[in-house]
């Protein structure tokens, strides 16, 4: 799936300027890394936010995602599946901290806790229905409709078969839509 407001070919000079940093990189360039780290931040910042649901904790998961990714970055054999590489660390990162959250959740539950807000604007709802959502699925769909990985990269990315990664996305497609349309035959969808 192609960016709608970059053609094929801006996506493709994009992943190679990327290829070329990351291999500058793993040869010591210190200005690559910074420049990878400018071009990649804000996406891994905001592919954090679906497992945080807060700024502060999205910037804290992508700042440890980036200590993980310069200290396995050498290991990296195809610099071109940096895209790929980097949203497999969040993934984990992300997985690791949410088993955290739902330990710590099951120590002291707080219904106010896992309440969600009535929302008054269609960007609220659809935070709301993307928070609903299991995290496999939410990563899957994140990856999906914001990123525009394919269904490959993304189970490359959740470490799955390809078919399980179809289903995710499906689900969560299912979801979001049933989630986004008040009608009583949608909500039946989300049981």
């Amino acid at each position: 799936m192609t960016d709608k407001a970059h053609p094929p070919s801006v996506n493709n000079a994009a992943a190679l300027f990327d290829e070329m940093l990351v291999v500058l990189v793993q040869k010591g360039d210190s200005h690559a890394g910074e420049r990878l780290f400018q071009r990649w931040n804000r996406r891994l910042i905001r592919a954090a936010r679906r497992y945080c649901g807060s700024e502060d904790g999205a910037h804290d998961l992508a700042q440890d995602c980036w200590v993980a990714i310069w200290k396995g970055l050498g290991t990296l054999r195809d610099p071109a599946r940096f895209r790929s590489y980097a949203f497999a660390v969040l993934h984990r990162r992300g997985a690791s901290r949410l088993r955290d959250v739902i330990r710590e959740r099951e120590a002291a539950p707080d219904p106010l806790e896992t309440a969600l807000p009535a929302s008054q604007s269609e960007s609220a709802a659809i935070t709301q229905a993307f928070t609903a959502l299991p995290p496999d699925q939410r990563l899957a769909a994140h990856l999906h409709f914001v990123e525009g990985l394919t269904l490959r990269e993304i189970a490359e990315v959740q470490s799955i078969a390809e078919g399980t990664a179809k289903s995710r996305l499906f689900h969560a497609r299912r979801k979001l839509k049933a989630a986004l349309d008040p009608s009583p035959q949608s909500q039946g969808e989300l049981q």
